[in-house]
C-alpha cells in the first residue's frame, strides 16, 4: 500500500497521505499523555490526524483484500479478514502515530505551526486534502484525475511548477520511497518469520529483493503526489499555494514534516510486518 504524506500525507507531510471518518460506535481519540504536551495535541487536531488514521484503516481493509486476490485469491476467507481487522486497529494506529509525531516535536516552538494551520488558509488546506484523499478512494474518480494530471505533466502546465516546488520543500518523493521501501521490507520480513519461505532467505536477500523496485516505487511516488496534489489543491490560489510552501520550508514546517513522517512510517512498519506474518499463515496452512 502506497503512504504518501504531503506536508504532511498516506500518509500523507502536510496530509497528502492519508483520510475518512470511519463508522464506528466509538471514535479513537487524540489523547495527551505525560509525554505528550498540550500543543502537540492541539496542532494533531488542527491537522485532523484522527481523521486521517480513520481514512488509513479504511484503506487498509481495501489493500487486505487486494493482497489476498494477489497472493492466495480465495484462501484468506474470515480469519485473514479478521487478522486484517485487527492490525488496522483505530486506536492502537493513532497512539503509533502519536508517539512518533510528539518525540519529534519534543521542545520544538509550535507556535508558528499552529498560527497557520489554525489560521482560515490552513484551516482550508487540511479539508481539502481530506476531501482530495476520500475522493480517490472511488477507482474511477483515481482513473480520471490520473488521466487528466499526466496530460498537463506532459503539456508541462504552469500549475505543475508550483506543485513541484511544494515537492521539492518537503522531500516529498525520497522520504516516501524511504519509508514504502522500510514497510515493505518489514512485511518480506513478516513472511520469513511466519514460515512462508521453503528455503529461509537472509535480511540480505530481502534488502536485495526490495532494492530492486526502488526505482518502480520512485516513478509510482512522483506520479501520485502530483495527481493528489492536483486534485487537493486546485481550489487554491497560487498565491495560497506558495503560502503553504514557505511554511513548509521553516524549521518549524521541516520539524513538522520529520514528525509526521516518523509517526507513520514507525505506524506502516509494525502493520506491515504483521502482514506479513498474517500472509504466511494462509501460506502454510489452509486456515488462519
Amino acid at each position: 500500500m502506497q503512504k504518501f504524506f504531503a506536508f504532511v500525507a498516506p500518509l500523507v507531510a502536510s496530509l497528502a497521505a492519508v483520510f475518512v471518518l470511519l463508522a464506528l460506535p466509538l471514535r479513537a481519540q487524540v489523547v495527551a499523555g505525560p509525554e505528550i504536551g498540550a500543543d502537540v495535541v492541539r496542532l494533531a487536531e488542527a491537522l485532523r490526524l484522527e481523521e486521517t488514521v480513520a481514512l488509513m484503516r479504511d484503506e487498509g481493509l481495501i489493500y487486505g483484500r487486494e493482497l489476498e486476490q494477489s497472493m492466495f485469491p480465495g484462501r484468506g476467507g474470515e480469519g485473514w479478514r479478521a487478522a486484517v481487522s485487527r492490525l488496522y486497529d483505530e486506536q492502537a494506529m493513532l497512539d503509533a502515530v502519536m508517539q512518533g509525531f510528539a518525540a519529534t516535536l519534543a521542545g520544538a516552538d509550535l507556535r508558528p505551526l499552529l498560527g497557520f494551520f489554525e489560521s482560515p488558509l490552513g484551516v482550508r488546506v487540511v479539508g481539502l486534502e481530506l476531501s482530495a484523499r476520500r475522493a480517490l478512494i472511488d477507482p474511477d474518480v483515481e482513473q480520471a484525475n490520473a488521466e487528466h494530471v499526466d496530460r498537463l505533466l506532459a503539456e508541462d502546465d504552469p500549475r505543475i511548477a508550483l506543485l513541484s516546488e511544494f515537492i521539492d520543500a518537503n522531500d516529498l518523493i525520497e522520504m516516501n520511497v524511504s519509508g514504502t521501501l522500510n514497510s515493505d521490507f518489514a512485511f518480506y520480513q513478516g513472511l520469513q518469520d511466519g514460515g512462508a519461505y521453503e528455503t529461509p532467505r537472509s535480511e540480505v536477500d530481502i534488502l536485495r529483493d526490495v532494492a530492486r523496485e526502488e526505482d518502480a516505487i520512485r516513478e509510482d511516488t512522483r506520479k501520485w503526489l502530483f495527481r493528489f496534489l492536483w486534485l487537493a489543491y486546485s481550489p487554491l490560489s497560487d498565491d495560497e499555494l506558495r503560502a503553504y510552501t514557505e511554511i513548509s520550508l521553516t524549521p518549524e514546517g521541516q520539524q513538522l514534516n520529520a514528525a509526521l513522517f516518523a509517526g507513520f512510517d514507525a505506524m506502516f512498519d509494525d502493520i506491515s510486518a504483521g502482514l506479513g506474518r498474517a500472509a504466511a499463515r494462509v501460506l502454510t496452512s489452509d486456515d488462519l
